[in-house]
């Protein structure tokens, strides 16, 4: 089968979350299945940075807008892994400082950015190989689905090539003023409530929820969650009204880079079997976050997040002065809402023997805090998949979890320490806490919680499974059309 995914992120090139990994391990493992899979990513300033030069592809691929032509050009990223990369580079779109925004806002031209995108890659697919399937991801590039069925309706080149949309997180669909249906091309008959249109606006995600042949969401929760209002974000009845062709394939984790037996990143390796590593692993993080003289008794309490309430960090917050009267100390890595960042460094000089915090992006520090914490917290209010808990169950690092959407479906919480983690439910900060309590008294019984941590290390949350569900609903949608 051969695949074509297009999406705004990959890492290790463009990276702002949980998308950039998937698309960056999915098509490894689709390749190892025997499948050929081709990736399309703009070229960011961040990845002409990182990979500058690549040999070019396709010299000019025409963009049409109603009153000029852009001109894009195809680079050829190389073949890592066995997946073709491919980066689309219109220079005047992409090479700016972020990939979305700046500090004050969205670039006001994104429905042009992305929508000139996803055509330069449906005309590079004609050109460099027509594909038995796209697979696109969020609203960044749910326009290729859109543009499929309309724009390319009578190409018989793509008459039978059908579109998966995946949506990693609801919360953010892509809304535009009317005028982008001109922009863009598109029949004004798209603009209906039934079609595009929402509260007046062109919503991108929408649009690839009503023309993609199936929709997949990241975890069997969420693909529950974001057919409630509560979760989807306006776009419930639309959901709903496609629930036949939603799927929840949890995500995977990338185990050749999250695996503490070969893990570069940390002070020891170790495995289920062969626990001493961690300790080290323990003593080395204490020490990159000066915390010392604590004792093997006292629970190291990690967070790896983004600080915004959407992770609960408000949660933690309002739990912090009682948490803190704990036999805990508690690390904290990420970056995010200026309030959170604020206040919670306040809080670590308010405790400077038992909290630390530091406000950035540290990959290596997310890799120590993983390996060397004796438990992580994700109090997310919504988490469509997640990863960090799964990176947390591979380190025996035991997670505490609201129970939403992936980390509902990865955390398993059973009576007398027998599950892989603890939960809470609810909206509610006094819940963490009790769920935090039941973890440290677990904690204090050496015997009970090395069990949890082995059965927690032997999980396997590898990409091998949803690959294979992935590629169910690829059949299932190239069947259908055919």
């Amino acid at each position: 089968m051969h695949i074509v995914f297009a999406a705004s992120e990959c890492a290790p090139w463009a990276k702002t979350g949980g998308l950039a990994d998937v698309i960056s391990a999915l098509p490894k493992t689709l390749v190892k299945m025997g499948h050929k899979v081709q990736v399309y990513i703009p070229y960011y300033r961040q990845v002409a940075k990182a990979f500058s030069g690549p040999p070019i592809v396709l010299a000019s691929v025409t963009i049409p807008f109603p009153s000029y032509n852009r001109f894009a050009r195809v680079l050829d990223g190389g073949v890592i892994d066995g997946v073709q990369m491919y980066f689309v580079d219109l220079p005047e779109l992409f090479d700016r400082e972020s990939f979305y925004a700046t500090p004050s806002g969205d670039y006001p031209d994104n429905a042009e950015r992305f929508g000139a995108f996803c055509r330069a890659v449906l005309e590079a697919a004609k050109v460099i190989g027509v594909p038995d399937v796209f697979h696109v991801h969020d609203w960044q590039t749910a326009m290729a689905a859109v543009m499929l069925r309309s724009i390319y309706y009578f190409d018989p080149v793509f008459r039978k090539v059908p579109a998966v949309l995946t949506i990693h997180n609801a919360g953010y669909q892509g809304w535009f003023p009317p005028r982008t249906i001109e922009t863009l091309l598109l029949p004004w008959d798209m603009f209906t409530m039934d079609k595009l249109e929402q509260y007046d606006k062109v919503n991108f995600l929408k649009g690839g929820v009503v023309y993609s042949d199936a929709i997949t969401t990241v975890s069997q929760t969420y693909a529950q969650e974001i057919q409630t209002q509560e979760f989807g974000n306006g776009l419930e009845d639309t959901i709903r009204h496609r629930s036949g062709d939603l799927f929840g394939i949890l995500n995977g984790a990338d185990y050749s880079e999250w695996d503490p037996a070969t893990d570069s990143n940390i002070a020891a390796h170790y495995t289920a079997n062969d626990l001493s590593g961690k300790q080290e692993c323990r003593r080395d993080l204490l020490h990159a976050f000066r915390l010392e003289d604590i004792g093997e008794q006292t629970a190291v309490i990690g967070v790896v997040s983004r600080f915004a309430t959407q992770k609960g960090i408000d949660f933690i917050v309002d739990i912090l002065d009682r948490l803190l009267q704990e036999d805990v100390v508690l690390v904290m890595l990420g970056n995010g809402e200026e309030y959170y960042e604020r206040l919670l460094t306040e809080m670590a000089e308010r405790y400077p023997t038992k909290m630390r915090v530091q406000v950035k992006f540290d990959n290596v520090m997310a890799h120590k805090i993983e390996a060397g914490a004796d438990i992580f917290l994700m109090p997310s209010r919504y988490e469509p998949g997640g990863l960090n808990q799964i990176y947390s169950l591979k380190y025996g690092t035991i997670p505490v979890v609201r129970a939403t959407g992936g980390l509902q479906d990865s955390i398993d919480e059973e009576a007398d320490g027998e599950g892989n983690g603890f939960k809470f439910w609810g909206y509610d900060s006094t819940a963490l806490l009790d769920a935090i309590h039941r973890a440290l008294d677990t904690f204090r019984h050496k015997k009970v919680w090395e069990a949890m941590m082995k059965r927690a290390m032997n999980e396997d949350f590898s990409w091998d499974k949803p690959a294979q569900e992935y590629v169910r609903v690829y059949e299932r949608v190239i069947q259908n059309r055919s």
